[in-house]
């Protein structure tokens, strides 16, 4: 038999020296390496043991004495040859590896310990099944009933469902071990092991609820996106409804159109709040035809239901960011919810957006890529203006009910009259309203713990991290300061470190406003909602409906509370600190602010009362502040995209920056300076390419580490990745790096 090659992509590989590597195919392997099928090969000089997936397999190798591989990890292929280009196409375009790009794509319980053995096993439970017909077994049950109760009651009950768990039979009839296998004994039922699913707990009715009703705009915006599925043909489309238009109705009506035909559907939240949510409202219209994937879930839940999702026993999967890898097959629609989220970004190699991976996923397919959003990204719109997506509108709420009414408080004239608290005296007086009516409030910081700053009043000290260039912030709930950057802590001094002089606190988070609440509110409860209080409270969901179920006055919190969230019974919303984002330092700092500021809005009147919203801020002229306090986002994306087309800034051009990260700042800066000269010349034959650059991080250390970057701006995409690619190798390869490393991203949200 002629021997077999297979193209390997190998673990232990870096993106400088990451390329198939042909391996020969041992002939007892033969039929099991196939494309797809994680194998052990040995690598390098020292032929150590690593992990890699077969890419290929062919009849000749690239060397004339192949090393071979040494074992096959997979009984079946874990990845499809759809899945296997979208590698290569992350590759070439999120400049990680192969192999990271796969990893990214598998759930953890599918990979190996150090040992050898799988992090997650299959769960096998033991069921029993009858082994005579069922009208036998209703007779054999009438016969034992007077002398053996349990074992009549097994009988009866196999005798209508034919088979199921030892551990449903014992509960559902109270039968004993011993009662259940004296029937084996006796030949009337076997026994055999059949994998269990380990299942993600959330509502689910026995009866399904009938589609919702669509007003006349949803049906029109329904009946556009069903024709473009209906094409089986590549595409994107925008679906832009203000807060509270019921886009979830129209997804639902899509997905079960699509579902009917056939194919399958994705549905991509931006964070791991929102799934409870949305599962309680979806699992009402598909049942078990659902499967949820997100970072939240056990590793073997995640296991279980990607095994689902494999094996078509689940026809919609909805998640965060990275269900959009879920291997699905015969895609026919994905749906991205608030598309303009910076959390559909992965911050680590691959650093990769679910949407550029969504449009992939649906070429491959022929699927429509739906992108809904009050406020969607700039570019996103952009694309739809000029053609590039299909837009349809939802300018009304379902319901007929107004959008809130907004009043926006300048924080200056608040200090004048004497108030240095964080909460407005007008904002005050609209939170008592509520109490006093019964209605629930929402308030929104996007900062939290107690206080920002400690500073001495004498000399100006600060306390600040040793690892990182952030100050520490204070905790009032553990008394100690905290590094929101690398996690450090410690006990806050009495006195200043360096003269002994007063301390002051100032910049309020979540935890100092809810000490506020406290006094101005006395007896009435409050709900804060943050990193803090969520990890101690079990989660988003726990904390979201105790706020629901128990009624409670007040809920403040950070971007959790933002977006997503359906609460009928909250009527105001306030807005604290809301130019905190305006300066940011990024060129999508106003529109994340005019997001925010709308999207927290739209939590206020959804239901059967009106709405009112509070906007606190210092800069109460800003045009982005009007433009969110009116709700239009119309006028503020024309503001925008014209500021974008003189700045030379996205949609207009692709960025890609190249990071440099070191414990020597001094190093850091020269290597820079080398990466610059090299890009330079490299643009020459690019026109419409500039280099910015380099400059710090907005924290330029974190962890002890040094953090610069350089910033390739061009109309060339692909030229340009190319040209950063090369850059990327020559870094890594030349010695005059080293004690730095560097990395490349493309079209970054920092």
């Amino acid at each position: 038999m002629a021997v077999k090659y297979a193209k390997v992509a190998v673990s232990e590989v870096t993106f400088w020296v990451d390329r198939p590597y042909s391996y020969a195919v041992p002939e007892s392997m033969a039929d099991a390496v196939r494309p797809g099928v994680r194998v052990t090969v040995p690598f390098s000089r020292s032929n150590r043991k690593a992990e890699g997936v077969v890419l290929d397999v062919a009849d000749e190798g690239d060397y004339d004495a192949p090393k071979a591989i040494i074992s096959v990890l997979d009984e079946e292929p874990v990845l499809t040859d759809e899945q296997l280009r979208l590698a290569f196409w992350m590759r070439e375009r999120f400049f990680c590896t192969v192999f990271e790009a796969v990893k990214a794509m598998l759930p953890a319980g599918l990979w190996f310990r150090g040992d050898g053995s799988r992090k997650v096993s299959d769960k096998l439970c033991e069921w029993a099944r009858l082994e005579i017909s069922g009208e036998e077994a209703a007779a054999f049950a009438a016969q034992k009933a007077a002398r053996a109760k349990a074992q009549a009651a097994v009988l009866r009950l196999l005798s209508a469902v034919g088979e199921a768990s030892v551990s449903d039979i014992r509960a559902m009839t109270g039968a004993s071990r011993a009662s259940i296998a004296a029937l084996e004994e006796q030949g009337y039922i076997g026994f055999f092991r059949k994998e269990t699913f380990r299942r993600p707990a959330y509502r689910c009715g026995s009866a399904l609820e009938t589609l919702p009703e669509l007003t006349q705009e949803q049906k029109i915006a329904f009946d556009g996106l069903r024709e473009l599925v209906q094409r089986r043909e590549a595409g994107g489309a925008l679906l832009y409804g203000v807060t509270g238009s019921g886009k979830t109705a129209v997804y639902i009506h899509l997905i079960t159109n699509v579902l009917a035909g056939g194919r399958t559907a994705l549905l991509l939240v931006p964070e791991i709040a929102l799934t409870p949510q949305m599962l309680e409202t979806f699992s009402s219209y598909f049942g078990d035809n659902i499967a949820v994937l997100h970072s939240s879930l056990s590793a073997a839940e995640r296991y279980d239901e990607w095994k689902r999702v494999r094996a078509g026993k689940a026809k919609l999967v909805i998640g965060t960011r990275s269900a959009v890898f879920a291997p699905a097959e015969n895609i026919g629609l994905i749906i991205i919810d608030e598309e303009q989220e910076t959390t559909y970004k992965s911050e680590n190699s691959p650093r990769y957006h679910a949407k550029d991976v969504a449009k992939f996923r649906c070429a491959a397919s022929g699927a429509l890529l739906v992108l809904g959003s009050a406020t969607p990204e700039v570019s996103t719109r952009y694309l739809a203006e000029t053609g590039r997506y299909a837009m349809f509108s939802l300018p009304t709420r379902y319901n007929r009910m107004a959008l809130p009414e907004v009043r926006i408080v300048d924080m200056k004239r608040e200090l004048r009259a004497g108030n240095g608290g964080s909460i407005s005296a007008f904002l005050r007086d609209e939170l008592q309203k509520n109490i006093d009516s019964g209605e629930q409030s929402i308030l929104f910081l996007n900062r939290r713990g107690t206080a920002k700053l400690i500073t001495c009043v004498d000399c100006g000290y600060t306390f600040k991290c040793p690892n990182c260039s952030v100050n520490l912030t204070y905790h009032a709930g553990n008394g100690r300061l905290m590094c929101h950057a690398c996690g450090y802590s410690s006990r806050p001094a009495s006195s200043c470190p360096d003269c002994s002089g007063e301390l002051k606190y100032t910049g309020d988070g979540t935890e100092k406003i809810e000490s506020q609440l406290s006094e101005l509110f006395p007896d009435v409860p409050v709900l804060r909602v943050d990193t803090d209080t969520v990890s101690a409270a079990g989660g988003h969901d726990a904390l979201f409906s105790r706020f629901r179920s128990e009624h409670i006055p007040i809920m403040i919190g950070t971007q959790m509370v933002t977006k997503g969230l359906n609460f009928e019974n909250v009527t105001l919303v306030g807005v604290l600190l809301a130019d905190q984002s305006l300066y940011a330092g990024d060129y999508r700092a106003a529109e994340n602010c005019f997001s925010l500021i709308t999207q927290v809005i739209g939590r206020s009147g959804r239901q059967k009362r009106a709405g009112r919203a509070v906007i606190q801020t210092f800069t109460p002229e800003n045009q982005v502040i009007r433009f969110a306090a009116q709700q239009d986002y119309d006028a503020f994306y024309r503001r925008e995209i014209e500021l974008r087309r003189l700045q030379h800034c996205p949609p207009f051009v692709q960025l890609i920056t190249l990071t440099v990260v070191g414990t020597d700042e001094y190093q850091v800066l020269k290597s820079c300076g080398r990466i610059k000269q090299l890009l330079e010349h490299g643009v020459r034959d690019l026109p419409g390419t500039d280099v910015l650059g380099p400059a710090p991080y907005p924290t330029v250390k974190i962890a002890g580490r040094y953090r610069y970057k350089l910033t390739l701006r061009s109309a060339s995409d692909g030229a340009a990745r190319e040209l950063v690619a090369k850059t990327l190798i020559y870094c890594n390869k030349e010695r005059e790096f080293r004690g730095v490393s560097v990395y490349a991203d493309r079209n970054p949200l920092e």
